[in-house]
């Protein structure tokens, strides 16, 4: 289930059915941050009470729980457990009253609400970011329903058009080594690859789970996602990666 955001609302309407207040104009062109919000309202439409929720990581998906928080005060929501996947998706859930768990606790979760920066014609997605690639994939692949909030821009005809990185998340343990197999597999593809860093100094960028990411850049389809989920996640050093295949089913965008 992908949930579109539109880059352009004509009237004050759209935006007030999303819960969002706003001045009385005519007709309004948003920022993208506003729009990312109406996108996660909409999302949140989809949640009921009771239910096991995977709190995803990312912009978007903070104002669905935003959202989801004002809910549960207002006493129009009750009984619903968080699973976050990610150390700043736990802090905010806190900070907002919402309660928690884990997946020993609760190993099925009933809906997932994250955002993507790549959608190829299958649904399938990379999330670019990248900091809890790991717990991502585990929480969202024990839900029964995975709902992606997206834009046109976010849509591409191969995983890796964009531009935008392909993460993967490596052991810190000769990650040169694991890098070079990296860039060597997609050699085709003109694939290169680059240890993610920040800050002045360049230092190596650490994701929850205190290891590093590879970014992986392609010129050009890397061909069959499974052939190349399989050839990656078998290599030596490798964790997981940023490609989620076959976890999306539906997508309605605004034209």
């Amino acid at each position: 289930m992908a949930i579109p955001f539109p880059h352009f609302i004509d009237s004050e309407k759209a935006a007030m059915e999303a819960g969002i207040l706003l001045p009385s104009f005519p007709s309004l062109i948003l920022t993208q941050d506003d729009l990312k919000k109406i996108a996660a309202y909409k999302a949140v439409e989809y949640v009921e009470s009771g239910m096991v929720l995977g709190l995803g990581t990312g912009s978007t998906a903070k104002h669905a729980f935003d959202r989801i928080g004002a809910l549960l005060r207002q006493g129009k929501l009750k009984d619903i457990i968080g699973v976050p996947t990610s150390k700043r998706t736990e802090e905010q859930a806190l900070s907002l009253g919402i309660p928690l768990s884990d997946l020993d606790s609760h190993p099925v979760v009933d809906l997932a609400i994250d955002g993507a920066d790549e959608v190829d014609p299958f649904l399938n997605l990379v999330k670019v970011r990248g900091v809890s690639l790991l717990r991502e994939k585990m929480v969202e692949g024990a839900c029964k329903k995975f709902g992606v909030i997206v834009d046109e821009s976010n849509l591409v005809n191969f995983l890796g058009g964009s531009g935008l990185a392909m993460p993967v998340e490596v052991i810190q343990f000769c990650w040169k080594f694991t890098a070079d197999k990296l860039q060597k597999l997609f050699e085709e593809s003109g694939c290169v690859a680059k240890l993610r860093t920040f800050g002045e100094k360049d230092e190596p960028f650490l994701t929850d789970n205190g290891n590093y990411i590879v970014d992986l850049y392609f010129k050009k389809s890397i061909g069959d996602l499974k052939v190349a989920n399989d050839a990656i996640l078998q290599l030596a050093g490798v964790v997981e990666h940023g490609m989620f295949l076959d976890m999306a089913t539906t997508k309605h965008l605004d034209e």
